[in-house]
């Protein structure tokens, strides 16, 4: 059977097309007369788009080393100039959205669930107790983010940072061997890092960011297993609570960012916390996230290997559940 790194290599040359709006270079700045020193200065913070110029505030690119306001403003102008920064029609937004795509869970019941699996341009956060599928799920969307899909989704690269020590190569294989997929071709095409601090998770962003861009189409998937852990290491106690959710909020808000810049999927774990007013709940619920990742799904364990998947909130779909199970080959329909 072909490889699926064959698979991920190919690309559709109409899908290409329609992806051009997310990876314009910031070097085209220098048509309107931005500096190239400047434009490095950029690509080392992770902007490497006109987009990416456009989602960042004047203030962050004026902490930028060597950007003055002047030159900031300079650029703000050069970007809008490449970019409709303007409103557009309901129906032209939905001309873009038809670029989005979905990538299959493994479960045909649990796709059913998302519309079809979890989507690009957005953020799909799962959260639950220890041992409900979360890291199981990871691995799973490791192989299956590589392999063609409905619709006309090619398959592509996954990156996957890891906070906790969760991710086994090894498993990948288990998983590859359902779908009659190469193990080697399977393991290249997954971009690996351990994340040790709440820093280091936010720094890897910008090498996410520039790699991306690298590589424009290649990459499908982001996963970050899981989202919270070392916030909750490093900041500790009431007195850093709002420090701690302020900079959580500034990297979800980067990973949003990042999914729509270039059309990837980004898919966060979290473990589930008790609240004494409220029963359980994600961590992600206290911060000052504006709109929550969307979809937000609830975990539980069923019997033995089966666990449930809820839709706890999310802008287009109902409250709904499904049911799946957990085997060698990863996440699967359950057994009757």
């Amino acid at each position: 059977m072909k490889a699926a790194e064959d698979q991920v290599v190919e690309e559709d040359t109409g899908f290409q097309d329609d992806e051009e709006s997310f990876f314009q270079d910031i070097d085209l700045l220098q048509k309107h007369g931005i500096n190239m020193a400047d434009i490095k200065k950029m690509k080392l913070v992770g902007i490497c788009t006109v987009k990416g110029i456009q989602m960042t505030t004047r203030k962050a690119l004026c902490n930028i080393k060597g950007l003055s306001e002047a030159k900031v403003e300079k650029i703000k102008e050069a970007a809008g100039k490449m970019l409709n920064v303007g409103f557009q029609t309901a129906f032209e937004y939905s001309s873009k959205r038809k670029q989005v795509f979905n990538i299959t869970t493994g479960s045909l019941e649990f796709d059913k669930l998302l519309g079809g699996g979890i989507e690009s341009m957005a953020i799909t956060e799962a959260f639950g107790e220890f041992r409900t599928g979360k890291t199981q799920l990871s691995h799973t969307f490791c192989v299956t983010a590589q392999l063609p899909g409905e619709n006309g989704y090619s398959g592509g690269k996954v990156v996957f940072i890891d906070t906790e020590n969760t991710f086994r190569p090894d498993r990948l294989k288990d998983i590859a061997d359902r779908f009659n997929v190469d193990h080697s071709a399977v393991l290249d095409n997954v971009l690996y890092a351990r994340a040790y601090t709440s820093e280091h998770q936010m720094e890897l962003l910008d090498f996410v960011a520039a790699k991306f861009h690298e590589e424009g189409g290649v990459f499908k998937l982001l996963i970050i297993d899981s989202i919270m852990a070392l916030f909750r290491v490093d900041f500790t106690g009431r007195g850093e609570l709002a420090e701690r959710q302020q900079k959580l909020a500034q990297m979800l808000s980067r990973l949003q960012k990042i999914s729509e810049e270039y059309n990837v999927a980004v898919f966060i774990t979290n473990q589930m916390t008790a609240d004494p007013g409220a029963g359980m709940r994600s961590p992600l619920e206290d911060t000052s996230w504006p709109t929550p990742p969307h979809p937000r799904i609830s975990l539980r364990k069923g019997r033995a290997e089966m666990r449930i998947a809820k839709i706890f909130d999310s802008p287009d779909m109902p409250e709904n559940e499904a049911t799946f199970a957990i085997c060698a080959g990863g996440v699967s329909d359950a057994k009757e």
